[in-house]
């Protein structure tokens, strides 16, 4: 490496003592550069001819195609003032007509947000209140309003998610903003309890196995908790108050409200998802 280095400084060291020593040296680099920016200049002089021509062309083209725009045009007005007034007119009414020619989808709302609504469509899971003693489902009044209620499947779990997260939610709305509490009376229900309950008579149920959302873990009847005893009776003005509030919060989730029904069922709500109930 060092020997190269040293070859390159000897020959710059030669080029330069012959330039400044030989005048005839001088002379021949001096003539080499002038020859070299000659032909540059020329190369440049070229170029900009061969530019100057082809903006001509352009140039050429784009009034003869003027001329022949404007020599259509004065063919065929009728047809360009036709298409004009079809152009211009759609806009022009929607200018002069005001907010009302704004999409409704981008005007801007004014109802009042339901947080936790909100919330919900947010994605956050609640988990299931704590469980009531299994005494609370085996009193005399619960059991008139409720038969076989005291073995029900009060399992949280074997719900489907997307209807347990609604209705956990349904319960917070109903305690945070109406006060009331809930509890659930009965979730999943097996196809042989759901025979069972239809034996029973239509005050009960009219649906027997696999007719009902509650063999697919899609709906649930619930009460509401008074003091830490049941209420389910619909003769307590409080319980009927509770129930038309659970409908609507119930409702506003998507959910289906036993009230609505001509059987009306006050504490029954479903989530019906489509291609999941067997039709027959």
């Amino acid at each position: 490496m060092l020997f190269v280095a040293v070859t390159l400084y000897f020959l710059l060291a030669c080029l330069v003592s012959w330039l400044v020593l030989f005048p005839s040296g001088r002379a021949l680099v001096l003539q080499a550069l002038a020859g070299t920016g000659k032909r540059l200049r020329s190369g440049w002089r070229a170029a900009a001819l061969r530019e100057s021509r082809r903006l001509d062309a352009i140039g050429q083209t784009s009034s003869a195609s003027l001329r022949e725009a404007g020599a259509f045009v004065r063919r065929n007005y009728l047809l360009c003032l036709g298409g004009a007034v079809l152009l211009g007119v759609p806009p022009l009414i929607a200018l002069t007509s005001g907010r009302h020619a704004q999409l409704s989808g981008f005007e801007e709302s004014t109802r009042e947000v339901n947080t936790q609504v909100a919330t919900l469509l947010e994605g956050e899971q609640l988990v299931p209140p704590p469980a009531l003693p299994p005494l609370a489902f085996a009193s005399a009044e619960v059991e008139k309003e409720r038969p076989m209620i005291a073995s029900a499947s009060r399992d949280w779990a074997q719900l489907n998610a997307a209807y347990q997260q609604r209705l956990l939610h349904v319960f917070r709305i109903m305690k945070e903003k109406h006060g009331y509490e809930m509890a659930l009376l009965e979730g999943y229900r097996s196809p042989q309890r759901q025979d069972m309950l239809a034996a029973l008579g239509p005050g009960v149920t009219g649906a027997a196995a696999f007719q009902s959302w509650h063999q697919f873990g899609l709906a649930a009847d619930c009460a509401f908790v008074r003091n830490g005893r049941l209420v389910i009776s619909e003769k307590d003005p409080w319980a009927m108050r509770g129930y038309q509030l659970y409908g609507e919060v119930a409702e506003s989730l998507g959910l289906t409200w036993g009230g609505r029904w001509k059987m009306m069922d006050l504490g029954h709500t479903e989530l019906r998802l489509p291609g999941v109930m067997r039709r027959r």
